[in-house]
Protein backbone atom coordinates (compact mmCIF):
# COMPACT_ATOMS: atom_id res chain seq x y z
CA UNK A 1 0.00 0.00 0.00
CA UNK A 2 2.88 2.37 0.70
CA UNK A 3 3.94 2.23 -2.94
CA UNK A 4 0.56 3.66 -3.99
CA UNK A 5 0.95 6.45 -1.47
CA UNK A 6 4.37 7.24 -2.94
CA UNK A 7 2.99 7.15 -6.50
CA UNK A 8 0.06 9.42 -5.62
CA UNK A 9 2.46 11.74 -3.80
CA UNK A 10 4.57 12.13 -6.93
CA UNK A 11 1.47 12.62 -9.06
CA UNK A 12 0.31 15.29 -6.62
CA UNK A 13 3.51 17.23 -7.12
CA UNK A 14 2.87 17.36 -10.85
CA UNK A 15 -0.90 17.87 -10.74
CA UNK A 16 -0.80 20.49 -7.98
CA UNK A 17 1.89 22.44 -9.82
CA UNK A 18 -0.21 22.42 -13.01
CA UNK A 19 -3.33 23.35 -11.03
CA UNK A 20 -1.60 26.32 -9.41
CA UNK A 21 -0.15 27.53 -12.72
CA UNK A 22 -3.39 27.25 -14.73
CA UNK A 23 -5.73 28.49 -12.00
CA UNK A 24 -3.69 31.15 -10.24
CA UNK A 25 -0.48 32.22 -11.97
CA UNK A 26 -1.72 32.76 -15.53
CA UNK A 27 -5.06 34.28 -14.52
CA UNK A 28 -5.32 38.03 -14.17
CA UNK A 29 -5.63 38.84 -10.47
CA UNK A 30 -4.69 35.30 -9.47
CA UNK A 31 -8.26 33.96 -9.19
CA UNK A 32 -10.84 32.86 -11.70
CA UNK A 33 -14.39 34.14 -11.50
CA UNK A 34 -17.29 31.68 -11.42
CA UNK A 35 -17.85 32.11 -15.16
CA UNK A 36 -14.12 31.66 -15.82
CA UNK A 37 -14.32 28.35 -13.96
CA UNK A 38 -17.38 27.32 -15.98
CA UNK A 39 -15.52 28.08 -19.22
CA UNK A 40 -12.35 26.39 -17.94
CA UNK A 41 -14.16 23.17 -16.97
CA UNK A 42 -16.02 23.14 -20.28
CA UNK A 43 -12.86 22.04 -22.06
CA UNK A 44 -12.94 18.20 -22.10
CA UNK A 45 -9.21 17.75 -21.40
CA UNK A 46 -9.31 20.17 -18.47
CA UNK A 47 -12.38 18.44 -17.05
CA UNK A 48 -10.69 15.02 -17.18
CA UNK A 49 -7.46 16.44 -15.73
CA UNK A 50 -9.30 18.05 -12.80
CA UNK A 51 -11.17 14.79 -12.08
CA UNK A 52 -7.88 12.88 -12.11
CA UNK A 53 -6.51 15.49 -9.69
CA UNK A 54 -9.54 14.94 -7.43
CA UNK A 55 -9.07 11.16 -7.47
CA UNK A 56 -5.34 11.39 -6.72
CA UNK A 57 -5.83 13.89 -3.87
CA UNK A 58 -8.61 11.81 -2.32
CA UNK A 59 -6.70 8.53 -2.58
CA UNK A 60 -3.52 10.05 -1.16
CA UNK A 61 -5.36 11.69 1.73
CA UNK A 62 -7.30 8.56 2.69
CA UNK A 63 -4.21 6.36 2.48
CA UNK A 64 -2.52 8.87 4.77
CA UNK A 65 -5.36 8.65 7.28
CA UNK A 66 -5.11 4.84 7.22
CA UNK A 67 -1.33 4.97 7.68
CA UNK A 68 -1.69 7.24 10.71
CA UNK A 69 -4.27 4.93 12.28
CA UNK A 70 -2.08 1.89 11.58
CA UNK A 71 0.81 3.65 13.31
CA UNK A 72 -1.46 4.07 16.32
CA UNK A 73 -1.77 0.27 16.44
CA UNK A 74 -5.27 -0.67 15.34
CA UNK A 75 -6.13 -4.39 15.30
CA UNK A 76 -6.43 -6.41 12.04
CA UNK A 77 -10.23 -6.65 12.39
CA UNK A 78 -10.44 -2.89 12.80
CA UNK A 79 -8.14 -2.43 9.79
CA UNK A 80 -10.52 -4.44 7.59
CA UNK A 81 -13.41 -2.22 8.75
CA UNK A 82 -11.26 0.88 8.28
CA UNK A 83 -10.39 -0.08 4.67
CA UNK A 84 -14.07 -0.51 3.84
CA UNK A 85 -15.05 2.75 5.53
CA UNK A 86 -12.27 4.74 3.84
CA UNK A 87 -13.10 3.19 0.46
CA UNK A 88 -16.75 4.14 0.89
CA UNK A 89 -15.76 7.65 1.98
CA UNK A 90 -13.49 7.96 -1.06
CA UNK A 91 -16.25 6.87 -3.42
CA UNK A 92 -18.64 9.41 -1.88
CA UNK A 93 -16.06 12.23 -2.07
CA UNK A 94 -15.11 11.46 -5.66
CA UNK A 95 -18.73 10.94 -6.70
CA UNK A 96 -19.73 14.30 -5.23
CA UNK A 97 -16.71 16.02 -6.81
CA UNK A 98 -17.46 14.58 -10.25
CA UNK A 99 -21.14 15.51 -9.95
CA UNK A 100 -20.35 19.05 -8.81
CA UNK A 101 -17.74 19.54 -11.55
CA UNK A 102 -20.17 18.23 -14.16
CA UNK A 103 -22.93 20.49 -12.83
CA UNK A 104 -20.66 23.56 -12.95
CA UNK A 105 -19.47 22.56 -16.40
CA UNK A 106 -23.05 22.23 -17.65
CA UNK A 107 -23.73 25.89 -16.80
CA UNK A 108 -21.55 26.88 -19.76
CA UNK A 109 -23.58 24.85 -22.24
Amino acid sequence: MWIWQAVTGLLLLVLLTLHMVFNHFVVEGGLRTYWDVVAYLSHPAVFVWEIVFLIVVTAHALMGVRAILLDLGIRPAADRWLKRALTLLGVVIIGYGVWLSWWIRSKGA
